[in-house]
């Protein structure tokens, strides 16, 4: 059968998914160069945004709760938790500058007093931060935000490096070098994303992984969700044992054609959990469900995060492939935006995060 002529956005998307290690390089140097100091008591710090955008919190946040004092957060909606006060800061992420939840926690976390710092490549949040003086860490234009993972990631471990008991400059320059080394082999017709895809076929993909990669596995969702425009799910271990499990002993005909499951693995996997993770390996497979190990190769963690990020995006590129999608548009988020845009208003609620309960008004 002839082969099919790539989709008009897939080489661009290729390129960007190559430009992983030097965007983690230029982003690290932004973020630890321009990024104001971290006071040392500064314990708390909340990332806000949305979808490519807010991954990079995930993924930084495997590695500050693992090696760092800081009690990092991701928020991803329009109201900011009650208790988030000055000194903790807040950090906004917004490739475009434009995204409406981070533009409300913006504003939300100046209005509670919390230092903060944008992390952009323009738009409204440059300009409001420009207008508040708050520093704005840039981000290069050029494709779609989930294409700037490194670029984001790289930057938001640089402002945050001084939390670290030591620099990760060097461990993130070993892993972007050795992601770099990898790429021909990664990138080719046979590579580990390419046949992972040929395996998972039309079914949908769960992704599994232990805390450590829990952002990582997210981030193969949203990415077989946008470049290949169809669905995924993901599971975290050892919570999917107390849950997922009982959908899975389920398992039935349907389920043989229509699902597959993979595993995120590296050599830092916890003992506790193979056991169980072995249990629901046999029972899928005595079921005919394929499961799908991913071994990551990398000791490291941030290592680890890395070469995941980079076989994840090459897995759902080759999903996208193998369809005839074009991985490059995502033009049902742009109709949804367009069908529920409103005039711009203050956002608010009749029990606004900010204001104690006992002085409500009413």
């Amino acid at each position: 059968m002839p082969s099919r002529k790539p989709a008009p956005g897939a080489e661009r998307m290729l390129e960007l998914a190559a430009a992983l290690p030097s965007q983690l390089r230029d982003g690290f140097r932004e973020g630890t160069e321009q990024a104001p100091p971290l006071p040392a008591e500064t314990r708390q710090i909340t990332v806000a945004g949305m979808g490519g955008s807010a991954i990079a919190g995930d993924l930084a946040l495997s590695l500050t709760a693992a090696e760092s004092e800081i009690d990092l957060g991701v928020v991803r909606t329009y109201d900011l938790p009650r208790p988030l006060r000055a000194p903790g800061w807040l950090i906004a992420i917004s490739y475009s500058g434009n995204t409406q939840e981070t533009l409300h926690l913006y504003d939300e976390a100046g209005r509670r007093g919390m230092p903060r710092l944008a992390i952009t490549s323009g738009g409204e949040l440059e300009q409001r931060a420009a207008r508040d003086g708050v520093p704005v860490l840039a981000v290069p234009k050029g494709g779609p935000p989930r294409a700037w993972v490194g670029y984001l990631l790289g930057t938001l471990l640089g402002a945050l490096d001084s939390a670290f008991p030591n620099s990760n400059a060097e461990r993130l320059r070993a892993a972007a070098e050795a992601v770099e080394s990898a790429w021909p082999a990664l990138s080719a017709a046979e590579g580990s994303g390419a046949q992972l895809a040929e395996a998972v076929g039309s079914r949908l993909p769960t992704i599994c992984a232990e805390i450590p990669l829990a952002g990582l596995a997210r981030r193969w969702k949203t990415q077989v969700e946008e470049n290949a425009k169809r669905g995924a799910t993901f599971e975290v271990l050892p919570e999917m044992f107390h849950n997922a499990v009982v959908g899975w002993d389920r398992a039935g005909l349907v389920d043989r054609s229509s699902r597959a499951l993979l595993f995120l693995e590296w050599p830092g996997s916890s003992l506790e959990v193979g056991p169980r993770q072995a249990y629901l390996v046999r029972l899928l497979r005595d079921r005919k469900i394929p499961v799908l190990p991913v071994r990551l190769s990398a000791r490291d963690s941030l290592a680890a995060i890395v070469e995941g990020v980079a076989v994840g995006d090459l897995f759902s590129l080759a999903l996208a492939a193998n369809d005839g999608i074009d991985p490059m548009p995502t033009d049902a988020i742009e109709r949804m935006k367009a069908a529920t845009s409103t005039p711009s208003t203050p956002h608010r609620r009749a029990h606004a995060p900010s204001t104690p309960r006992r002085n409500r008004s009413r």
